[in-house]
């Protein structure tokens, strides 16, 4: 690798790093928004955890932020070298565009293979670890599980809202009581209540004191003109069954979350035993991991030809062209999604198509500014 080869793979790379680190950090700290922040203002999890949480919300967010990062940083060095004549000097020097390209593609394609790593086998099992780690450390002080000003939706079919909390007694709660299908049978309001953890039965005891429950129609709960009337009670008791809950908490595994042994596993599973929607599920979750590493080369092509031509040293606006075809390709992948239900019209192999379609874009790109 020559001299000018060695420039633009270190501009590019140190670009790249510093964009997936910044597109991380948001996404992690979205993640902590919406699932920690109340935890934490609860004093339910520890620094030590929290730190350890953040750790394993890395392999998480690269997943997404690989992709991202690298158009980005593409972006941003060749606008800068074709804003600064750059790339107009080495092509009087006679260097054609793909010579120029070449070291982008390289680590176009090295970041592939760390893509396919993360997707495969780090993200799932560091979100599995994630989820396992937060539901032990809610469960270590069960009293702290009711969040103030928080919706708590871990119970089996009830909604609990709680405005103000003082160490075990509540005030001012609101709940919903839902159906298998996830529909309102009651809503009812409480002025106070409090909260016991019953340690030889596991149980979190929820008492509610002065309670109006609004009672809906069985058939139809979404009908209000069919509502069965409002009615006082002194005091309501609710028992959750601590170590039940956790467990089902810890049981749900989304296939996006498996690792690909444990997809196959599950694969020659519904081979046997599932359906054909199943079986495309899983076949849609190994396509979907395996098409968005490919993304990273996909937008690492796109991304010389765009550069050159956009031409802009301005950070923003770099990221501003990044933000919107990585929207646009997310989008496509939505789209996709969409059909799992319906195994015949093979949304596995559709879900190639966007990276498909964004390669073959830059490699058109790539052409009409080589002979510009």
């Amino acid at each position: 690798m020559n001299l000018l080869h060695r420039h633009i793979l270190a501009s590019v790379l140190a670009t790249c790093l510093a964009a997936v680190g910044l597109f991380a950090a948001v996404l992690i700290m979205g993640n902590v928004l919406k699932d920690m922040l109340g935890y934490l203002l609860a004093g339910q999890i520890q620094p030590m955890t929290f730190i350890y949480l953040l750790a394993l919300l890395v392999p998480y967010v690269a997943a997404y932020a690989l992709p991202m990062g690298m158009l980005a940083g593409v972006l941003l060095v060749l606008g800068r070298m074709s804003a600064q004549q750059e790339i107009t000097a080495m092509r009087a020097a006679g260097l054609s565009l793909f010579y120029v390209a070449r070291p982008v593609i390289l680590l176009g394609g090295l970041a592939t293979g760390a893509a396919l790593l993360i997707n495969f086998e780090f993200m799932p099992r560091a979100r599995t670890a994630y989820k396992a780690v937060l539901a032990e450390a809610v469960q270590t002080n069960p009293l702290s599980f009711i969040v103030p000003k928080t919706f708590v939706r871990d119970f089996p079919n009830v909604v609990v809202y709680v405005e103000e909390k003082t160490g075990a007694e509540l005030h001012d709660i609101w709940f919903w009581r839902l159906d298998d299908e996830n529909r309102v049978q009651e809503a009812g309001r409480a002025e106070s209540g409090d909260v016991r953890f019953d340690k030889a039965n596991a149980a979190l005891q929820v008492t509610l004191r002065e309670v109006t429950v609004e009672a809906r129609s069985d058939v139809d709960p979404e009908d209000f003109s069919r509502l069965r009337g409002t009615s006082t009670v002194g005091e309501v008791p609710l028992v959750f069954e601590v170590d039940d809950l956790f467990s089902e908490r810890k049981k749900r595994m989304k296939f996006s979350w498996m690792t690909f042994q444990q997809l196959r596993a599950e694969q020659s599973r519904l081979a046997r035993d599932g359906t054909a929607e199943e079986q495309m599920k899983v076949a849609l979750a190994i396509t979907e991991k395996a098409s968005t590493a490919l993304a990273v080369l996909a937008f690492a092509i796109i991304a010389v030809p765009l550069g050159i031509r956009v031409s802009r040293k301005e950070t923003s606006a770099n990221l501003g062209v990044a933000l919107i075809l990585v929207m646009a390709y997310y989008f496509l992948t939505i789209v996709v999604t969409w059909l799992e239900a319906q195994p015949a019209w093979r949304p596995d192999l559709l879900m190639w198509l966007p990276a498909l379609l964004f390669m073959a874009l830059g490699i058109w790109l790539f052409r009409r500014v080589e002979r510009a």
